[in-house]
């Protein structure tokens, strides 16, 4: 829910006010609220420094798409923004080793340790903060917002910065784009370019992100049950098996990444989408079968996300680049939050209660739910999904305050 208000709001504010902005408003938010959580008084507080941490996370995800499809070169697009959106689970490692160490009562304990963990966390944070010092403004947003010169500027900063490393830049394809300024887009424009323009692209951004929202949330939130419920591992070892989880989440996107530039998107995203719900519902029955040792099944799990963690990604992708320049933080925020809501809230609910039952038969039912629900998505993909890989953004989707008619 939170992440759901935070997209909504991240979106609004990044086609209006810049991505720069809101990449500083959304990391600083999460910095702080996560330092806070660690030095939480009561309950209530816990909660109200988690609130503000989600409503950082969420708002990272619509800055972070919107600004990587604005800096790629169109080549490149694709890998880069699935390698840069699999970086989430490095810091879901570091994380978990930190929690095998802080949580260990031979070293700090857990009523201590706990609140050392989301210092790390801000830590991190704060890190990453100083390193967006060197990101510029998008230069297509700036244009869109009659800042051309600021926008000529940093674009041949960039070129100067190439230049001196040695790289020699080809000449400029394509034909220029003649823009009307305008400082927002209405609302009434913004539901017409999702419902009318581009519904097909709309059905297949939420489609997509409502499945892997249901498939990652469903099995990521949940995991620590099954491993203790039915595996029977003590709480302070889970950690453990956050380690090759998030190496098979982050190896996904990296390994696979630049074959969605070649390959192309059409057949890598309907690929990765159906391979992850195959090897989920496969290795849902061997765990109904009593056939895996919690080994095995967190063998199966990294294989799995090998896969999905590309899938994933590559929803992101498909939102960012395939919607109008205007809209296009909005739009990544509409369909975050929709598919958040539709898959991400119902995921764990419905997990949590089948595991309850202590039935595997009833958490097979879950995994296979999930499991059809990527395949259903890698369908829509393969009939609906853009060709848009080795394509400018402006090729993919013509702006909407391009001079003449569209």
């Amino acid at each position: 829910m939170i992440f759901w208000l935070a997209g909504w709001l991240a979106g609004w504010l990044a086609d209006r006010l810049g991505r720069r902005k809101l990449f500083f408003i959304t990391l600083l938010l999460y910095v702080v609220a996560t330092a806070a959580t660690a030095f939480s008084f009561s309950v209530w507080s816990f909660m109200l420094f988690r609130f503000l941490t989600g409503m950082g996370i969420g708002g990272e995800y619509t800055a972070i798409n919107s600004t990587i499809q604005e800096f790629t070169p169109a080549r490149y697009r694709g890998w880069v923004d699935l390698t840069i959106n699999g970086t989430f689970w490095l810091g879901a490692a570091l994380g978990a080793i930190g929690s095998i160490v802080l949580l260990d009562p031979q070293w700090v304990g857990a009523e201590l340790g706990w609140r050392l963990c989301f210092g790390i966390g801000a830590v991190l944070g704060l890190l990453v903060l100083l390193m967006r010092l060197w990101l510029p403004e998008s230069p297509r947003w700036l244009l869109i917002h009659g800042q051309a010169a600021q926008a000529k500027k940093i674009v041949e900063q960039i070129e100067a910065d190439l230049q001196r490393q040695g790289h020699v830049l080809p000449p400029v394809q394509g034909k220029p784009l003649r823009l009307h300024v305008r400082d927002h887009t209405p609302l009434g424009e913004v539901a017409r370019t999702l419902l009318v323009t581009f519904r097909q692209r709309s059905l297949v951004g939420l489609t997509l992100l409502t499945a892997q929202a249901f498939f990652y949330n469903a099995i990521f939130f949940t995991y620590a049950l099954v491993l203790t419920d039915f595996y029977g591992v003590p709480s302070e070892r889970v950690g453990w098996y956050v380690l090759p989880l998030a190496l098979g989440n982050f190896c996904g996107p990296l390994l696979l990444g630049r074959l969605f530039d070649v390959v192309g998107r059409r057949v890598m995203i309907s690929l990765t989408h159906c391979v992850s719900g195959v090897l989920l519902a496969i290795s849902g029955y061997m765990f109904e079968q009593g056939l895996l040792d919690v080994t095995q099944q967190a063998i199966a799990w990294m294989v799995i996300f090998f896969f999905a963690s590309a899938a994933a990604s590559s929803a992101y992708l498909t939102v960012a680049e395939t919607f109008p320049l205007e809209i296009r933080a909005l739009a990544i925020a509409v369909f975050y939050a929709f598919g958040t809501g539709l898959g991400g809230m119902i995921g764990p609910t419905l997990f949590g209660e089948l595991i309850e039952t202590g039935e595997r038969s009833n958490v097979l039912i879950g995994y296979l739910i999930g499991a059809g629900l990527m395949m259903f998505a890698a369908l829509v993909q393969s009939i609906w999904g853009a060709a848009a890989e080795r394509k400018s953004l402006e090729e993919v989707a013509r702006p909407l305050s391009q001079a003449g008619e569209r």
